[in-house]
């Protein structure tokens, strides 16, 4: 009886032990290569700890001149340190492996409808996610929604199966019609909205002069093997790698409880997400909140073309942005502001009811704004950045739940770049 005793009690122990070890599942949608050099930062940091994940994709959704040759090139710089890493655990995958799992997805924004034709690296999400395993697919969004939302489209089943932790902000203007149309059409999805929090990784203003964005290349990444000689080409070594929060998310705390505490932040659920459709100019009187989706609808002739055609320029903070034909002599754009701001806009178009509308508005914070009826009302596993004043850096909403964890997950880096000394 006690040996039966014993032996249960080792079964039970190795049991537990093989669950603690089960790796999350990982599918990454990044813009490398790209508006914004980060995500090659951030690219290495994954590799460095990819002993850590079981990666299933690597999809390259870029806005400008990316594609998935930039993860390529990375993981040649990876292939190079691989014997180096080895020798602290075999559980780092080969690089051929890792090449294999480099998709190319969306290379440009989404319609007004939100979605647009299937990709490979769309197409690489639903198999990814159709898979027959116990564990839920982690679609870590390092850019724009597009290759998501076009997955969603084509195969709605996979929500129950996936999981995503978005960096929005800046991501969420870019992407803001494939955000649109997952909000509106996909609420149920389990969803990590972070459009502020995330830059507590690089809000660095507290930290020891070892530790700021500045010197933590020199003391720790230089020379370094392959990946740590590159770290100079982005951002000339200066830490930024915004996108990493959701990588690190997953490396220390419990990450199907958002509340809690994590590398990546900590959540709120926010039940709704707020949302301002004008049918008119809006003026500075116009108050909405930083990463609202604003939709703007114009009239002008019914014109004989077809509905989600572009045909209107909104130009906005010195950029511009399609506006489309919605049907019916009905002209709409989308934008979402990514800071609290005074916003100016102007439309140019040859169509001359829509040529040279102008208006203002503010954005101020926090994210959710105020209650309104066009807001999509979003599922319960819909979460974003906590609203607690005492968590905010300066204007950027939730920060401190990243801050205050820097320093600890900057040093385990470092440990792991000494495995990289010559």
């Amino acid at each position: 009886m006690l040996l039966v005793l014993l032996v249960g009690v080792a079964m039970l122990y190795g049991t537990q032990g093989s669950a603690q070890k089960v790796k999350p599942r990982i599918l990454i949608s990044s813009d490398i290569g790209g508006t914004d050099p980060d995500d090659f930062q951030s690219m290495i940091h994954l590799l460095m700890y990819a002993d850590q994940f079981q990666i299933e994709g690597l999809v390259s959704s870029p806005y400008g001149a990316g594609t998935k040759q930039d993860f390529i090139d990375i993981i040649a710089l990876y292939e190079k340190d691989l014997p180096q890493l080895r020798k602290h655990t075999t559980d780092f995958p080969d690089a051929d492996s890792l090449r294999e799992l480099c998709k190319q997805g969306a290379s440009s924004a989404a319609s007004f409808k939100g979605f647009g034709e299937a990709t490979e690296g769309s197409n690489w999400i639903i198999r990814s996610a159709q898979r027959e395993v116990d564990q839920p697919l982690w679609i870590l969004v390092w850019g724009g929604l597009e290759d998501v939302a076009q997955a969603l489209h084509d195969a709605p089943d996979i929500k129950k199966r996936i999981k995503v932790y978005w960096i929005g902000g800046p991501n969420k203007k870019w992407s803001v019609n494939a955000y649109a149309y997952i909000a509106e059409n996909h609420a149920d999805l389990w969803m990590i909205e972070a459009n502020a929090t995330y830059r507590g990784w690089f809000l660095d203003s507290d930290s020891p002069e070892y530790l700021t964005n500045e010197r933590f290349y020199e003391k720790y990444i230089q020379e370094k093997g392959a990946m740590g000689r590159a770290f100079r080409q982005y951002y000339g070594g200066i830490l930024k790698m915004g996108d990493t929060p959701s990588l690190v998310y997953l490396l220390n705390g419990n990450p199907n409880q958002p509340a809690g505490e994590s590398w990546g932040g900590s959540f709120t659920p926010v039940g709704r997400s707020s949302r301002r459709v004008f049918e008119r100019h809006t003026t500075k009187t116009d108050t909405v909140a930083a990463y609202d989706v604003l939709e703007w609808h114009f009239k002008g002739p019914k014109l004989d073309i077809e509905q989600d055609s572009s045909c209107f320029i909104f130009e906005i903070s010195g950029q511009k942005w399609p506006g489309y034909y919605l049907g019916e002599g009905i002209y709409g754009v989308r934008y979402a502001s990514k800071r609290p701001e005074v916003c100016t806009y102007r439309t140019s178009s040859s169509i001359v009811e829509l040529n040279g509308l102008t208006g203002q508005f503010v954005s101020i914070t926090p994210w959710p704004g105020t209650s309104s009826p066009d807001d999509y009302c979003v599922g319960r596993h819909w979460y974003g950045d906590r609203k607690d004043r005492e968590l905010f850096i300066n204007e950027q909403q939730g920060a401190m739940t990243v801050a205050k964890h820097r320093r600890s997950f900057l040093m385990d880096w470092a440990k792991r770049w000494a495995w990289l000394k010559p």
